[in-house]
């Protein structure tokens, strides 16, 4: 087994739609990701808990609490954290402006970066006009989404008797549908709009679980992924560079015991 010798320090970590109370969260990987990783801000960016999963089946193993267990020790160890609910959890957003437990709920934050850019962070529902305009389609959508990712975990169990890495069909599969990239063409071009309305320099946001980097129109464009199909985050390093990080590719050479990630060093 291998054993790290130091953690990675960040500036400032995002991370959103983790989806606990939902079978296909990936709670074990995102443990050893907060483990070793530690930053001074940390942005909880929607979608935490599934609030819709857990409506229709409470599923709450331990290792779903033993991440909200963890997320909390880092507030108490001094990590600035502020959630900001999503669509599966947005029951939270009945105590936005409050704080629980040291960590800040809001319905969005603003972030300076050490290069001085602005960033809206904001979970992104709110601008799908799916979900604002067609709720029921959402609904049916996330039934057909969660028995992908059932597909999707005995897909990878086939991979991993094989010896091979962890592989998202599911991500796979809506790439290439045409109505799903164009969705997402158009969901990044509105939220950098919107993040230039607001006099940002960016946004950083989640909802549909696609990490991606990039600069459209001069501004940022941040999606920090999801821990369902991608396990990714994103970090911000000391000098104000912003980096993708995904988990899955970073640790899958380092697996123990029951095919948890062993993370190596990120330069």
């Amino acid at each position: 087994m291998v054993e790290l010798k130091k953690k990675n320090i960040y500036r400032a970590i995002w991370i959103s739609d983790i989806h606990l109370g939902s079978s296909g969260a990936q709670a074990e990987h995102l443990l050893e990701f907060l483990k070793y990783n530690e930053s001074k801000y940390l942005y909880l960016v929607g979608d935490i808990i599934d609030g819709w999963r857990l409506t229709k089946k409470w599923y709450w193993p331990q290792s779903h609490n033993d991440v909200i267990q963890k997320i909390l020790r880092k507030a108490r160890k001094g990590t600035n954290i502020t959630f900001i609910p999503g669509n599966h959890d947005e029951g939270a957003r009945t105590f936005l402006g409050m704080t629980f437990g040291d960590i800040k709920i809001k319905n969005e934050a603003f972030h300076k970066t050490a290069k001085k850019e602005k960033l809206w962070i904001v979970h992104g529902d709110l601008f799908d006009e799916v979900m604002q305009h067609a709720r029921w389609l959402a609904y049916l959508g996330d039934s057909a989404y969660t028995f992908l990712l059932w597909l999707n975990r005995w897909f990878n169990k086939i991979r991993r008797f094989f010896n091979l890495p962890y592989w998202s069909l599911s991500k796979y599969l809506k790439l290439k549908v045409k109505k799903a990239v164009s969705f997402i063409n158009a969901f990044e071009t509105l939220m950098v709009k919107e993040a230039s309305r607001r006099g940002c320099d960016g946004v950083v946001c989640g909802h549909i679980h696609k990490s991606e980097l990039k600069k459209i129109n001069n501004l940022i464009y941040a999606n920090d992924g999801d821990w369902v199909e991608s396990l990714t985050a994103l970090v911000e390093h000391g000098d104000g560079e912003l980096e993708i990080i995904n988990w899955s590719e970073l640790g899958h050479e380092f697996k123990f015991d029951q095919d948890l990630l062993k993370p190596k060093q990120i330069a």
